[in-house]
């Protein structure tokens, strides 16, 4: 598998995660996916996440503990990747997708770092759409 989209990996390990009712998903660790991570915590998409050493290889492996209702349905609903190698999407901030009406979260990679499309909106920056979560 082609690891040209990092990001995408991410996404859909945690959808495949989901999927399977996994409670933890694993995936190799970057900077930036370590911020999207702290995004999804925040906004309570999901219970936490840390970053452990890999004993099989290069690199730190980021573990992704999942957030499911009481009756084991995730909190995630969807993931989508916005903004890809081949089709980078940017916004600036006073064109801020809302996902779902306001009800989903954007996360966006800024000047100032990873925000959500709440917080790039709030403080005048623009960036990169990485992805919707709802």
């Amino acid at each position: 598998m082609s690891m040209t989209d990092p990001i995408a990996d991410f996404l859909t390990r945690i959808r495949n995660g989901i999927t399977a009712a996994h409670e933890t998903v694993e995936v190799p660790s970057s900077k930036l996916k370590i911020e999207m991570a702290r995004i999804l915590e925040e906004q309570g998409y999901i219970r936490s996440y840390q970053v452990r050493e890999n004993t099989d290889g290069p690199g730190n492996v980021l573990v992704i503990q999942l957030k499911y209702t009481e009756a084991r349905v995730s909190v995630i609903s969807g993931l989508k990747r916005v903004s890809r190698p081949g089709r980078r999407s940017y916004v600036d901030s006073r064109h801020m997708p809302k996902v779902l009406g306001g009800m989903g979260t954007a996360i966006l990679t800024t000047s100032k770092g990873v925000k959500t499309g709440h917080e790039a909106r709030q403080e005048g920056v623009g960036g990169e759409v990485l992805a919707y979560v709802w």
